[in-house]
């Protein structure tokens, strides 16, 4: 069976979304990988393996979010400039209204919001924020 992750590069921001992840949506890590903790840095591959730039010894190379039923994969990327996510956004469900409006609130904690929670004809509440890192998201109350 196929599954897609998301896997979202967060240059240079990466452990400061893991923890607002985990605050707001109740993540649990499964798994981070530093830099300094690579095959390259541990004399396990070579260096045409994997370059680590001077100064992103400590910068999340990988890690594995957990929320809900899904994983979100994660890296520092290459640090070079503001996150771009653009396209697309992370969608999910909540059991009633009440949960909807606490994640909302949470997720558009230093964001902004695009559509605010409200009724729809597939929703009693829906609606969508971008989150402090530039994350598109959608919020759905069930039926």
């Amino acid at each position: 069976m196929i599954q897609i992750e998301p896997y979202l590069f967060f240059n240079g921001r990466c452990e400061e979304a893991i923890q607002f992840y985990q605050q707001t949506l109740g993540a649990e890590l499964q798994m981070m990988l530093r830099n300094r903790e690579s095959p390259v840095s541990q004399g396990e591959a070579s260096a045409e393996d994997c370059q680590v730039p001077a100064g992103m010894e400590d910068k999340v190379m990988h890690a594995t979010l957990r929320i809900g039923n899904a994983n979100m994969m994660m890296s520092d990327g290459l640090c070079d400039g503001k996150p771009v996510f653009e396209g697309f956004r992370l969608s999910f469900s909540v059991a009633d209204a009440a949960a909807a409006d606490r994640l909302f609130n949470a997720l558009g904690s230093g964001g902004s919001v695009q559509m605010p929670l409200g009724k729809t004809f597939w929703s009693p509440c829906f609606g969508m924020l971008t989150d402090r890192f530039g994350v598109g998201w959608m919020i759905s109350a069930e039926h």
